[in-house]
C-alpha cells in the first residue's frame, strides 16, 4: 500500500466516523448523553496476578529529555538494547525487553499502542521517536510472558500504550523548547469535541545538530555530531455507532533521519500506519481490530580506519498487516471470558550495495527478504471468588516463515549467490495463569506462571549487517524462541498515599538469538540453549501532599545457557544486561499548576559483547523537569538531562566507544486551552 493510499485511508475513515457522530449526536439528543472512551476493553479482574504497573500521563510527560523511552526507563528491568536514546542511535537498535533478556536489538517485549502491535514488520525494534509522550494518557507495562491478544512477541512482557481523548488534552495544546545546543523540540496538539465523539489531531518535530558521540581523544576530521530531525503526525477519531459500540480510526505518518559517529553516516526511518477499531460495551462486549503499515529504512555504513562509504544499505521496505477478534460473553459478575483470534503478518526486502574501502567502487549488489505469519487462537477465564481472584488462558499460534531468500551479483551481473530458503511452519502453544489473593484491604499476595512465543524477524532470519569492522551474518535456520517463566509478589498499600510492591521472578528463554562470537570480527545470529534470568523486582510510591515519590529497583542474575557453538557462553551474562538497575523520581507541586521533579537513575555495569570481554561502566545520571504557570492558558518549562554530566559509554568494541547524551538543558513554553 504506498504512502498517499495509507494517508487516504486513515483521513477518510476518521473522517466518516466523526460524520456520523454528528448524526449520532442529533439522532440521541433527546436521551442520556453518549460517553466514548477511545480506549479498548476494559482490563480483567485477574491483571493484578500478572503484576502490571501503570504509569499515569503525568508522569509521562514530565521526564527531563521528553520521550518515550526516558519515561519507559522509570519502571526498572526495562531496557532498549543500547543506552542512547532515539536520537543518537541507530533506528535498528532500537529494540526494547524487560527482564534482563536482552542482548538482541530485537525487541523482546510486545509494545501496542492503542491494542496495535508498534514494532517493524522487518527488524522488530520500535519507532520511539514516533511515539510522542504528549499523545498518551497511560502507559501499562507488564513484565513477564503472556498469552492473549498479539500474545505471540511477548516473551519478555507487554507495553501499552493508550492515547489520551479529548477531555485529557484540551480543545488545544502544545510546545516549544530549545536547548543549550540550539536543538528545538516543538510539538501541537487539537482536540475538538465532535457531536459525542471527538478527533486529535497532533503533530511533533524534533531536530539538532547533536552531540559528539565520539570521545575527544578519538576524534577525527570525519568525526560527525549525531545529528537528528525527526517529525510524526496522527490523526484519530472516536465516534459511537450506538450507546454501548465505540469506532476508532487511527492514522500515523512519520519520518526519523539522523546521523551517527562520521560524516555520511546517514539513517532513515519512516512509517505510514492507520488502523480501524470497533469496541462494544454491551452484554456481549467485544473489540474488533485491523491495521495495516507501511515501513522502510535505510542506512549508510562508514569505515572506522578509511572514513568512506562502504555499506548502503538504501532500501528496505517492509509491511505488515493484521487484526484481531476477541469476544467477552456475558457470564455473571464473578466471571470474565475472553475467546478470540488475531492475525499478524510482516514482510519485506532489503537492498543493500556494499562499496570497496579502497576505490569506492560498488562490489556487488544484494537483496533479500520473506514473509512471516502467525495466527493466533486464544482464551482466558478470570473467576472471582470472594477475596480470591483465580485466571487461566490459553493460547495456540499457527506461524510460517516463507519466501526467503538471499540474492547477491556483481556489477556485471554475475549471480554471487542465489538462496532460497526453505518454506517453515508449525503449531506452537502458550499457556498463563494466575492468583491474586486479596489477603486484607492493605494487602494483596499474587502469584503467576507463564509461557510465550517470538517468531525471529525478517531481519535476523535473512540480513546480515556491519558495525566496522565487525560483521554480523544472518541465520535463515533460527527457531523460535519459547519463554517459560514463573513469579509470586506482595502488594502493600496501607493507605492512600503508600504503595509498596515486591515480585520475585524466575524466567527461562529457551532458543534465545543472540550475535554470537565465531571469530575476531565475525558474529552469527544463532540459538543460544537459553537465557535464564531470575530477580527481585520492588516498587514504592509515597504521596505526602504537595510531595510524592515514585522508585523502581531491579536486581537480576542473568546467564546464558549453551552447548555446541554456544558453549563458551555457558554461565556468561548475556551481553547488554545490568544486574542492578534503579530508578527514583521526588515531585513537589507547591500549588495548582507548579511541578518540580528530579531523577535519578543507576544502570549497572554491562558488556558490549557476548565474551564478557568489552565492558559498558556503570553510570548514574540525574535529570530536572519544572513547569511554573504564567498565565491562565502559559507555562514555563525547564529540562535537564545528565545535569551530573556523567559520562555514558553505549558501545565499546574494541575500545571503539560511542557516548550517550551529555548534560543538556532545556527551556521554552506549553500551551493548553481547555473545552
Amino acid at each position: 500500500m504506498t504512502y498517499s493510499t495509507k494517508l487516504n485511508f486513515a483521513v477518510l475513515a476518521t473522517a466518516s466516523l466523526l460524520i456520523h457522530g454528528h448524526a449520532s449526536a442529533e439522532e440521541t439528543q433527546p436521551q442520556s448523553p453518549i460517553i466514548v472512551t477511545g480506549k479498548g476493553l476494559r482490563e480483567t479482574p485477574a491483571t493484578p496476578a500478572y503484576g502490571a504497573l501503570e504509569l499515569p500521563r503525568e508522569q509521562i510527560t514530565t521526564s527531563a529529555s521528553g520521550r518515550i523511552e526516558d519515561a519507559l526507563s522509570s519502571v526498572a528491568g526495562f531496557q532498549q538494547f543500547r543506552r542512547s536514546d532515539s536520537r543518537s542511535s541507530n533506528p535498528s537498535a532500537q529494540g526494547v525487553t524487560l527482564r534482563a533478556l536482552g542482548g538482541n536489538a530485537s525487541s523482546r517485549a510486545l509494545v501496542l499502542l492503542d491494542g496495535v502491535p508498534v514494532s517493524h514488520p522487518f527488524f522488530g525494534y520500535i519507532p520511539l521517536s514516533a511515539l510522542a509522550p504528549e499523545r498518551l494518557s497511560s502507559v501499562r507495562v507488564t513484565r513477564g510472558g503472556g498469552a492473549g491478544a498479539f500474545g505471540s512477541g511477548a516473551v519478555a512482557g507487554t507495553i501499552e500504550l493508550t492515547s489520551a481523548d479529548a477531555q485529557t488534552l484540551g480543545l488545544l495544546n502544545g510546545s516549544a523548547l530549545v536547548n543549550d545546543r540550539g536543538e528545538t523540540e516543538l510539538s501541537a496538539i487539537a482536540a475538538p469535541k465532535l457531536g459525542s465523539g471527538f478527533a486529535v489531531a497532533s503533530a511533533r518535530w524534533d531536530r539538532g545538530k547533536g552531540f559528539y558521540t565520539t570521545p575527544v581523544a578519538d576524534r577525527v576530521p570525519a568525526s560527525a555530531r549525531a545529528k537528528f530531525d525527526s517529525w510524526s503526525t496522527s490523526l484519530r477519531g472516536v465516534a459511537p455507532i450506538s450507546d454501548t459500540i465505540e469506532l476508532q480510526a487511527s492514522g500515523l505518518i512519520f519520518e526519523d533521519d539522523r546521523v551517527l559517529r562520521f560524516d555520511g553516516a546517514q539513517s532513515s526511518s519512516s512509517g505510514q500506519d492507520a488502523s480501524l477499531r470497533l469496541v462494544g460495551r454491551g452484554n456481549w462486549q467485544f473489540d474488533a481490530l485491523a491495521y495495516v503499515q507501511a515501513r522502510n529504512f535505510s542506512n549508510v555504513v562508514i569505515s572506522s580506519s578509511r572514513f568512506v562509504r562502504v555499506l548502503d544499505q538504501r532500501n528496505t521496505a517492509s509491511t505488515g498487516l493484521g487484526g484481531k477478534i476477541e469476544v467477552r460473553p456475558p457470564l455473571g459478575e464473578n466471571h470474565v471470558l475472553r475467546i478470540g483470534a488475531d492475525l499478524r503478518i510482516a514482510d519485506g526486502t532489503l537492498e543493500e550495495d556494499p562499496y570497496s574501502a579502497f576505490t569506492g567502487a560498488r562490489r556487488s549488489t544484494r537483496t533479500a527478504g520473506g514473509r512471516n505469519s502467525d495466527i493466533g487462537l486464544f482464551a482466558e477465564h478470570d473467576w472471582t471468588i470472594g477475596p480470591v481472584i483465580a485466571t487461566i488462558g490459553a493460547r495456540a499460534d499457527r506461524w510460517t516463515v516463507r519466501d526467503g531468500f538471499y540474492r547477491e551479483v556483481d556489477p556485471d551481473r554475475n549471480v554471487l549467490a542465489d538462496d532460497q530458503f526453505a518454506n517453515r511452519s508449525g503449531w506452537d502453544g502458550s499457556f498463563r495463569g494466575g492468583i491474586v489473593w486479596n489477603a486484607a484491604d492493605a494487602l494483596a499476595v499474587r502469584a503467576a506462571a507463564y509461557s510465550g512465543l517470538r517468531l525471529p524477524t525478517l531481519n535476523e532470519l535473512y540480513r546480515p549487517f556491519v558495525v566496522f569492522p565487525v560483521v554480523t551474518q544472518a541465520n535463515a535456520a533460527l527457531e523460535n524462541e519459547k519463554l517459560r517463566g514463573f513469579e509470586a509478589g506482595l502488594d502493600f498499600t496501607p493507605d492512600d498515599a503508600i504503595s509498596i510492591s515486591v515480585t520475585a521472578f524466575e524466567n527461562k528463554l529457551k532458543n534465545a538469538i543472540a550475535n554470537v562470537t565465531l571469530a575476531e570480527n565475525l558474529r552469527q545470529r544463532r540459538n543460544l540453549d537459553a537465557i535464564r534470568a531470575r530477580g527481585l523486582e520492588f516498587g514504592a510510591s509515597l504521596n505526602l501532599g504537595t510531595v510524592s515519590f515514585t522508585g523502581s529497583l531491579a536486581l537480576t542474575d542473568s546467564e546464558v545457557e549453551g552447548s555446541g557453538a554456544s558453549a563458551a557462553l555457558d554461565g556468561l551474562r548475556p551481553s547488554h544486561v545490568a544486574r542492578i538497575a534503579a530508578s527514583g523520581t521526588l515531585s513537589w507541586k507547591p500549588r495548582a499548576g507548579w511541578h518540580f521533579a528530579a531523577t535519578l537513575r543507576h544502570t549497572g555495569k554491562e558488556f558490549e559483547d557476548d565474551l564478557e570481554t568489552f565492558v559498558l561502566p556503570a553510570t548514574t545520571t540525574l535529570g530536572a523537569y519544572a513547569e511554573i504557570p504564567v498565565s491562565e492558558m502559559f507555562s514555563v518549562v525547564l529540562r535537564g538531562e545528565n545535569l551530573t554530566d556523567e559520562r555514558v559509554v553505549t558501545r565499546n568494541q574494541g575500545g571503539s566507544m560511542d557516548l550517550g547524551v551529555p548534560r543538556t538543558v532545556w527551556a521554552g513554553i506549553k500551551m493548553n486551552i481547555g473545552h
